[in-house]
């Protein structure tokens, strides 16, 4: 009798475990999905710009509007100048503001060092370079994302901006090669059709790409007859991108910053596009530019390319923080969007830019911190 006792009482002790470890795991499987953790973390930001001509008290009024309409952080473009970024980041700073460090990386229009290298730029299939001719618009002169010099006079600008006290992260944008397709919502405006990869937008087939191509895979692209289908020749270029990201990367993390960047709206998309793999990089935070109105997407499309992007993420500690692009929304428009990046697993939104957000637009931000 006695030892049916303690056989029962043995049981009741396994079973009691049992229940408590069901529990916990129920309770855990419920904090995965409580969603108030985003909610809680969920940052906003704007991009700006900044030069030398502003007074400090100009500055000091933009700034603390942000903040007093709930945005948290701010890019500043100071065209990848470390002094003008070393002045206006502690007025931004003093506002309550988080700063990072906006450069344009491979795409460096009127770049006064670069200027005097023409063989420092992006060459296209049809043999021309960036330096002289360029793709859709006067600002496109890409740099050569392969070629020693090129290289690393971005990553010298990224390592100057790194060096500046108070900021945050150095942010690479044009982190890419050229458009090989645009948006099909801009089609129009340069009156193209883009069925195909066309010569003219297909880049970088300079001397040197050529020549490191061709010496691990013995063929040239210049004779391929169609190079959109040669997955080596693609790979190449997404290779050379992600080269320039990690070694950014390692530079902002030497002098105690994190690295962000300004990408195309989901991997897939993005490698497509303009030959950006998003998510294979080395990188902190990427803010991917889901500008429904340049794809003629409806609002809803910035929930699908969120979602898109933060599955593609999943293994990495990156962050993804939604991108939107203001002028052509409504103020619920916005709303919206903010609740869609939340619901779709964004750590925070961008806002395109911050003097574009209209007093509405405001109210619908800090409506939704509340």
């Amino acid at each position: 009798m006695k030892l049916l006792k303690l056989q029962l009482l043995a049981l009741l002790i396994v079973f009691s475990a049992c229940n408590d470890v069901k529990t916990t795991e129920e309770n855990t499987a419920n904090k995965e999905i409580e969603p108030t953790k985003v909610a809680s973390d969920f940052k906003y930001w704007t991009w700006t710009s900044a030069n030398a001509e502003r007074a400090d008290t100009s500055y000091q009024r933009e700034y603390a509007k942000y903040k007093a309409n709930g945005i948290d952080a701010v890019l500043i473009n100071t065209n990848t100048d470390p002094e003008v970024l070393a002045r206006v980041a502690p007025i931004a700073q003093k506002e309550g503001l988080e700063v990072h460090a906006w450069i344009m990386a491979m795409n460096r229009p009127g770049d006064s060092v670069a200027l005097q290298h023409p063989d420092w730029y992006a060459v296209s299939r049809e043999g021309k370079s960036c330096f002289d001719t360029r793709p859709y618009v006067d600002y496109y002169q890409w740099m050569c994302p392969t070629r020693k010099e090129s290289r690393g006079h971005v990553l010298e600008l990224v390592e100057g901006l790194a060096k500046v006290e108070g900021v945050a992260s150095v942010h690479l944008d044009y982190i890419r090669y050229s458009d090989i397709f645009l948006p099909i919502g801009l089609l129009p405006k340069y009156d193209l059709v883009q069925n195909e990869e066309l010569p003219e937008f297909d880049f970088c087939y300079c001397d040197v790409c050529v020549a490191e191509f061709e010496k691990v895979h013995h063929k040239n692209p210049r004779e391929f007859e169609n190079p959109a289908i040669d997955m080596e020749w693609k790979q190449f270029r997404l290779n050379k991108i992600k080269a320039v990201v990690d070694d950014a990367y390692a530079i902002a993390h030497k002098h105690g910053k994190i690295l962000t960047a300004a990408v195309f709206p989901y991997p897939e998309m993005a490698d497509h596009m303009v030959r950006q793999r998003w998510d294979k990089w080395d990188i902190d935070m990427v803010l991917p530019m889901i500008y429904n109105n340049f794809y003629n997407e409806e609002v809803d499309w910035i929930g699908y390319a969120t979602g898109q992007g933060v599955e593609d993420l999943k293994g990495k500690n990156t962050e993804l923080h939604t991108g939107v692009f203001v002028p052509t929304m409504s103020a619920e428009e916005v709303a919206t969007a903010i609740k869609l990046a939340k619901e779709n697993g964004a750590k925070g939104i961008s806002f395109f830019d911050g003097n574009a957000i209209t007093e509405a637009q405001f109210e619908a931000i800090k409506a939704s911190k509340k």
